[in-house]
């Protein structure tokens, strides 16, 4: 996974959520508690002002193993919770805060760092994920309550974090469980509290791609790349993110092109608008084939005879050209357009080297057909004259491509040769009488 929760220490910063009330360190407490003597109050008295987690740990152990019983073992137990989450060790934590819930299952420093670490170790160590999912629905079920010794302004500021933690965590646990409809829901929850949300974002890349809703999914993904405020990946994420993004854009669109655009998009807008699609390479070829099949069908219909002989020149070409071509042997075939590119003799030709046409003439024609008529022709025409004609076929070769056409002189088009006018006859002019 691309994306890993804060550390537990990032959560420590969040001032407030912790509202312990240990017992006074000069009196006994509200509750009349009663430490077993003086060295218990001076031990939990250094205990309370030590800020070295590890050796108040040292000393939390000390008093447990001095006192195992104590009336302010709720406050140890509390210690023993924040002195973990201080050292950033995770199982220490659950472990922990499981013997608050055991007797307090509404402790909301217990359900807060159970929920917290549970994002942490749910990859890696699938035990957590019944213990995070229980604390996130227990903390989400009672948003409406502020934690014991939270005002209601303190709990109104906090809040939106907590909910939004806490789908976050059930988001995570859901996809560990590959339940991507869970993990769509909760990453939808918890951005709607949030939209600036990276690792969420990224999650929802991860549920919608498996769900096969492939543009949503490159969306998000292309956010968790893009969006570098509040809430944002590490440079080092969005990099990563970043390649992933382009790598699965690509393969998806099959060409680059609109990825800087959605990158662009993504930044400033935390989802996708409805309907947004991204064309797959495959809606891509079928619409270029239908476009093209379009185009072709056109193409038949306004010049029959360009397409014909495009038809004939592809078919030759191919590996049954042989074949093709012994099926059209000796048959007329319809009416063909061509340009004149030499004539043989250069006067009363009975050959024409002509380029066939499958479309507009080029300046530079190649002539890719032979026509042969049994009497000459008339006269003479110039190269890139246009004829039609229909002829029968009776030989080719494949490469370069020439076909000879035996051709009756009347089914020739567009021949404007003519044979010269005959000489005048000179008579001697009649003898005068006389």
């Amino acid at each position: 996974m691309l994306l890993q929760p804060s550390k537990l220490l990032l959560a420590v910063s969040m001032t407030g959520l912790l509202w312990m009330t240990p017992a006074g360190m000069f009196g006994q407490g509200a509750q009349e508690k009663k430490y077993k003597d003086d060295a218990e109050f001076q031990l939990y008295d250094s205990i309370l002002k030590d800020t070295n987690p590890k050796t108040k740990l040292d000393k939390l152990q000390q008093w447990q193993s001095k006192y195992p019983s104590t009336d302010f073992s709720k406050e140890r137990k509390q210690l023993f919770l924040t002195t973990y989450v201080a050292l950033n060790q995770p199982k220490q934590v659950v472990e922990s805060a499981k013997q608050l819930l055991a007797d307090d299952p509404k402790d909301f420093n217990a359900l807060y760092y159970t929920m917290l670490v549970s994002q942490s170790l749910a990859p890696t160590d699938p035990s957590v994920i019944d213990d995070g999912e229980k604390a996130s629905k227990a903390l989400l079920a009672n948003l409406d309550t502020p934690p014991a010794g939270a005002s209601a302004d303190q709990w109104a500021k906090l809040r939106p974090a907590i909910e939004a933690l806490s789908h976050q965590t059930l988001a995570v646990i859901s996809i560990q469980k590959k339940n991507w409809d869970g993990a769509e829901q909760e990453c939808t929850s918890a951005l709607k509290v949030n939209p600036n949300n990276s690792t969420c974002d990224y999650m929802m890349y991860q549920a919608e791609l498996n769900k096969k809703n492939n543009s949503v999914a490159i969306f998000y993904l292309a956010r968790a790349a893009a969006y570098d405020g509040e809430g944002a990946l590490t440079p080092q994420g969005r990099q990563a993110a970043q390649a992933e993004a382009q790598k699965i854009y690509t393969l998806y669109h099959g060409k680059a092109d609109g990825f800087t655009e959605l990158m662009a998009t993504a930044k400033t807008t935390p989802a996708p608008p409805d309907g947004y699609h991204i064309p797959s390479k495959g809606e891509l070829a079928k619409a270029a084939y239908e476009k093209e099949s379009a185009n072709e069908e056109k193409f038949k219909a306004e010049h029959p005879d360009w397409a014909l002989w495009k038809s004939i020149k592809e078919t030759l070409a191919g590996s049954g050209g042989a074949d093709y071509f012994n099926s059209m042997k000796d048959t007329k075939v319809p009416t063909l357009k061509c340009t004149v590119v030499k004539i043989e003799p250069a006067l009363k030709p009975k050959t024409l080297l002509v380029a066939m046409q499958d479309g507009p003439p080029g300046e530079n024609p190649t002539a890719d057909a032979t026509l042969k008529f049994e009497a000459p022709l008339p006269g003479k025409v110039e190269p890139g004259t246009e004829l039609t004609f229909e002829g029968v076929p009776q030989s080719y070769t494949a490469s370069p491509l020439m076909v000879v056409f035996n051709v009756d002189k009347e089914d020739l088009h567009g021949w404007t040769g003519k044979n010269a006018p005959a000489a005048p006859v000179h008579r001697p002019a009649p003898k005068k009488k006389g």
